[in-house]
Protein backbone atom coordinates (compact mmCIF):
# COMPACT_ATOMS: atom_id res chain seq x y z
CA UNK A 1 0.00 0.00 0.00
CA UNK A 2 2.95 2.33 0.56
CA UNK A 3 3.80 2.62 -3.15
CA UNK A 4 0.12 3.08 -3.95
CA UNK A 5 -0.23 6.13 -1.69
CA UNK A 6 3.00 7.60 -3.09
CA UNK A 7 1.65 7.08 -6.61
CA UNK A 8 -1.67 8.76 -5.75
CA UNK A 9 0.16 11.69 -4.15
CA UNK A 10 2.29 12.15 -7.28
CA UNK A 11 -0.78 12.03 -9.52
CA UNK A 12 -2.68 14.61 -7.46
CA UNK A 13 0.41 16.86 -7.39
CA UNK A 14 0.74 16.65 -11.19
CA UNK A 15 -2.97 17.39 -11.62
CA UNK A 16 -2.71 20.44 -9.35
CA UNK A 17 0.23 21.81 -11.37
CA UNK A 18 -1.64 21.51 -14.64
CA UNK A 19 -3.07 24.91 -15.56
CA UNK A 20 -4.05 24.35 -19.18
CA UNK A 21 -7.02 26.49 -20.20
CA UNK A 22 -9.75 24.43 -21.80
CA UNK A 23 -12.08 25.93 -24.43
CA UNK A 24 -15.17 25.13 -22.38
CA UNK A 25 -13.88 26.98 -19.32
CA UNK A 26 -15.97 29.89 -18.07
CA UNK A 27 -14.94 33.40 -19.02
CA UNK A 28 -14.44 35.81 -21.88
CA UNK A 29 -12.77 33.25 -24.11
CA UNK A 30 -15.74 30.89 -23.79
CA UNK A 31 -18.23 33.68 -24.49
CA UNK A 32 -16.28 34.71 -27.61
CA UNK A 33 -16.20 31.09 -28.82
CA UNK A 34 -19.96 30.68 -28.34
CA UNK A 35 -20.68 33.99 -30.11
CA UNK A 36 -18.51 32.94 -33.05
CA UNK A 37 -20.20 29.54 -33.24
CA UNK A 38 -23.68 31.10 -33.16
CA UNK A 39 -22.75 33.61 -35.87
CA UNK A 40 -21.60 30.80 -38.18
CA UNK A 41 -24.63 28.62 -37.43
CA UNK A 42 -27.20 31.27 -38.45
CA UNK A 43 -26.25 32.58 -41.91
CA UNK A 44 -28.08 35.67 -43.08
CA UNK A 45 -30.85 35.17 -45.63
CA UNK A 46 -30.57 36.98 -48.90
CA UNK A 47 -33.72 38.79 -49.98
CA UNK A 48 -34.88 38.97 -53.54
Amino acid sequence: MKTNTRFIKSITKAAAENDTVMPWARGKRRAAFIAKRNAEAAPQRKTA
